[in-house]
């Protein structure tokens, strides 16, 4: 049986900044994934400045394609709105792949199916044993499933539902776009240029508020993709992917005696873009914290804030309501904006 100090479930933005914030104080730790990395991960891959600052990264260094991008474009009705901004796209393929090496952590590819804890701590598959475990698996992961689940269930209103594609395509338009609102979606689609050719485009919504409208996140993938087709990407092929995880509500056990959960396994993105990254990177750094230097597992400031200040700033001036609410804000042209419910947790 292997056994280690620390054992880490997802191989992710969350793990994997744990993974590195634990090695470099000297912990054992392994990681343990599903999957062989590099793998594809579905995603906008934007990242914020304040996760260049939570990473200690230095752009410059990054080995691989990274696009700055000093505003964003916002579209809600007929407005069109230049945010003034610093992000960064990254694409995920390479950029987890990055955050796991440069941890110096051991990675094996597993897909974890039993937790069991005893005096001494986990054990794992009967193949694993650790004094701490970190669930950091994502939306489905198995950490949450078995000791989280009934501790901290999600909220079905706060279920965010994607569809996206990734690909090589020679845009012309190096902004990131963001349409809010379009065509009655809770939500809004995006259009995301990565450095060298690669594009993201998608669509994300609250689940309950489209089905309770009787709308198909299809439809707003056809209105997304003819728009693009006739504006900003003509000629693109797309075979698009889906996937869900959960807003931020009330979290309220994320520690568990000698577990944790971070990132979508904890439902941690933020209220008003969605932005899950962020989150994830802050929220294995406090797991780590916690583990090293015996401070409270506190998450009160896991947050995307460059990402949502633009957004409280930009929906306070156009609807003075945010992405996530639940009320109804008009749009400059007259139609309604289409607000999404949320619960305060």
């Amino acid at each position: 049986m292997r056994s280690c100090d620390v054992l880490i479930v997802g191989g992710g933005p969350a793990g994997s900044t744990a993974a590195w914030k634990l090695r470099r104080e000297g912990v054992d730790v392994l990681v343990l994934d599903r999957e062989r990395f590099p793998r594809l991960k579905l995603c906008a891959g934007w990242i914020t400045p304040e996760v260049v600052r939570d990473l200690d990264m230095h752009l410059e260094a990054y080995p691989h394609r990274l696009l700055t991008f000093p505003r964003l474009r916002v579209h809600i009705g007929r407005l069109h709105v230049p945010i003034p901004c610093v992000q960064h796209s990254i694409r995920r393929f390479e950029f987890d792949a990055w955050l796991l090496e440069r941890s110096g952590a051991p990675l094996e590819q597993h897909n974890v199916r039993h937790i069991a804890a005893d005096a001494e701590g986990f054990v794992i598959d009967g193949a694993f044993r650790c004094r701490w475990l970190i669930g950091a698996g994502g939306t489905r992961c198995p950490v949450y499933r078995t000791l989280f689940r009934e501790l901290n269930p999600r909220a079905s209103e706060l279920q965010i539902v994607t569809l996206e594609h990734e690909i090589q395509y020679d845009w012309q338009d190096s902004d990131c776009h963001l349409w809010f609102f379009d065509h009655g979606l809770p939500g809004y689609s995006w259009y995301v240029p990565k450095e060298q050719g690669w594009l993201n485009v998608g669509v994300g919504g609250i689940a309950d508020r489209m089905k309770r409208g009787g709308q198909d996140i299809r439809q707003h993938w056809a209105h997304l993709a003819a728009m693009l087709e006739g504006r900003l990407a003509p000629g693109a092929r797309y075979d698009p992917s889906g996937y869900s995880y959960y807003l931020r509500g009330r979290v309220d056990v994320v520690r568990s005696d000698n577990a944790f959960i971070t990132g979508d396994a904890a439902g941690l993105a933020t209220r008003d873009l969605g932005e899950g990254i962020g989150p994830a990177i802050r929220s294995g750094l406090r797991a780590a914290q916690a583990i090293v230097e015996g401070e409270p597992y506190r998450l009160e400031d896991v947050t995307g804030a460059s990402v949502g200040s633009i957004a409280r700033s930009m929906l306070g001036r156009v609807t003075r309501a945010s992405v996530f609410s639940g009320r109804r804000a008009r749009t400059p042209g007259g139609g309604p904006a289409h607000g999404l419910r949320h619960r305060d947790q």
